[in-house]
């Protein structure tokens, strides 16, 4: 259901697939996105057992109202009923705070510099790519402590280069931004390779892609056990998160 990688860097992440949840079809049935047409009461359900699966407290996931842009929110604690803010990244310096990213075949970025007890989680589909919400993240975390240096990075399940299929003119509109996105579907026509993109982005930002990135080999496209939007239109969501190791405190400052 969730693979869960307990970090010796000094830092947790997380991925869902789409089993183990109570969803009927066509969300069947590990849904956590709450905006895809499912039942909420079944959204609810799924995203406490993700969560109890991770030992964490449902309700202190930090979720986002995607919207394909580069907004990064600040956080220091759970949104309250009603606050969540149109963002597609987050950033705390608040420990055992855990952060999440939806996706059904945009790719999730998480990210941490363990040693300044800083996180964050973007939501970098082809649009947020090339705005660059990824570089907005890292700027972001920068002004919080962080060092991209010291940064550990992790992309969950989300399309591959060689299924995503776009229009010529895309492809060299996304190219012109982020040129390692350039892509060839595994048939011979144009794409866009999000994660690719993103790996040079963080590059360019002084993150060490050689020892300090990993990113997914699920393609959710390919993958039966995964969310595909491209692949099914109406379909649920997968979640990623990360957090930092520690006990959150709720008086507003991390409990060392």
């Amino acid at each position: 259901m969730i693979g869960h990688h307990n970090e010796t860097s000094g830092a947790h992440f997380a991925f869902t697939d789409r089993w183990g949840g109570v969803s009927a079809a066509p969300y069947d049935q590990l849904n956590l996105g709450g905006a895809v047409g499912d039942d909420p009461a079944a959204v609810r359900a799924n995203r406490a057992r993700a969560a109890g699966a991770l030992g964490l407290d449902a309700g202190r996931v930090v979720w986002m109202r995607q919207v394909h842009g580069r907004d990064v929110a600040v956080v220091r604690g759970p949104w309250g009923e009603g606050e969540i803010p149109e963002v597609d990244a987050v950033v705390t310096v608040q420990r055992g705070l855990p952060l999440a990213v939806l996706t059904a075949d945009c790719t999730p970025v998480l990210l941490a510099d363990p040693i300044a007890g800083v996180a964050g989680a973007a939501h970098a589909g082809r649009p947020g790519l090339v705005a660059g919400v990824v570089p907005a993240t890292v700027e972001a975390m920068v002004g919080l402590g962080a060092e991209p240096a010291r940064m550990v990075v992790r992309t969950g399940p989300a399309v591959c280069g060689h299924c995503y299929e776009v229009p010529e003119e895309m492809r060299a509109a996304v190219a012109a931004v982020v040129p390692e996105a350039w892509a060839t579907t595994s048939w011979g026509t144009p794409a866009v390779d999000v994660a690719r993109g993103v790996r040079a982005q963080l590059a360019g930002l002084g993150v060490n892609v050689t020892t300090s990135f990993v990113g997914s080999d699920v393609c959710t496209l390919e993958s039966a056990d995964h969310f595909s939007y491209r692949r099914e239109r109406s379909t649920g969501r997968l979640a990623s998160y990360v957090w930092l190791p520690g006990a959150y405190d709720e008086g507003g400052e991390a409990a060392r």
